[in-house]
């Protein structure tokens, strides 16, 4: 088996400090690949480290613990930081292996430490059922995607699904489009639809689905049917007749 390896997000530069101490003192073979302040940066860390081991602060700027750790599900193990223990029961229950709170005692780690030793050998738990209940607060409505990582070169962005103004079938990949760029994403436009809210993002076209928030107007074509002109972009997105009932109570123009 590989040495193990770990990521320690955390945005209180003290706190972080602390972890990574009291990690050396206590599995000193354990190596920390990476320690960063927020959550995007910890999706990122993710994707170029691939821990086995990731220590995160459920409160953290840019992505929650929570949602890093749907990143991490059942490749990564899981340990959360925090400085609160609401959640700490179902964090067990669910799977995580431990639960830290702040300030970090030693202690405390080491207990966490010898559970880690002893689980490397299992794979990681796949943490879906926690992050429901932990970001619905008990509410069992439906949750949607709030971050895609898509490749920039030889890098990977995370990208929030806000930024996005359509997605669009490309041969085997989805053409993913936001207000200044582009990226082809190596997954099928229908396996994202799955994890889109339908309320922002409606499909327009068989190949084509768009965020209704980036629209900016719509046309009636020579032929009749519907197209769109999305905000700083200079592109038209068609509009099929099977889709076009959507628009129905915004289209107040005549045909041309």
């Amino acid at each position: 088996m590989n040495a193990p390896t770990a990521i320690v997000a955390e945005d209180e530069p003290l706190q972080r400090l602390e972890v990574c101490q009291a990690l050396n003192r206590h599995w000193p073979q354990l190596t920390i690949s990476a320690e960063v302040g927020d959550g995007i940066q910890a999706i990122q860390a993710l994707e170029r480290y691939a821990p086995t081991i990731a220590f995160l602060d459920i409160q953290m700027p840019g992505a929650s613990g929570l949602e890093v750790a749907r990143h991490a599900g059942g490749k990564t193990h899981v340990v959360f930081i925090t400085a609160y223990d609401q959640y700490a029961l179902q964090a067990f229950e669910q799977g995580a292996i431990d639960y830290i709170l702040k300030p970090v005692d030693g202690q405390r780690m080491g207990v966490t430490v010898a559970r880690l030793q002893g689980r490397l050998q299992e794979r990681p738990a796949d943490l879906g059922n926690l992050i429901e209940l932990l970001q619905n607060g008990g509410n069992s409505g439906p949750r949607y995607l709030r971050w895609l990582t898509v490749p920039k070169g030889a890098e990977l962005r995370v990208l929030a699904v806000s930024e996005i103004y359509y997605l669009r079938v490309d041969n085997k990949y989805t053409t993913v489009a936001t207000r200044s760029a582009t990226f082809l994403l190596n997954m099928p436009l229908r396996e994202i639809q799955d994890g889109l809210d339908p309320a922002s993002f409606w499909r327009i076209h068989r190949s084509i689905i768009v965020n209704v928030g980036a629209i900016d107007t719509i046309y009636r074509s020579f032929q009749g049917t519907l197209e769109l002109k999305l905000k700083d972009r200079s592109e038209i997105l068609p509009v099929s007749k099977a889709y076009a009932h959507l628009f129905k109570h915004t289209w107040t123009g005549k045909c041309s």
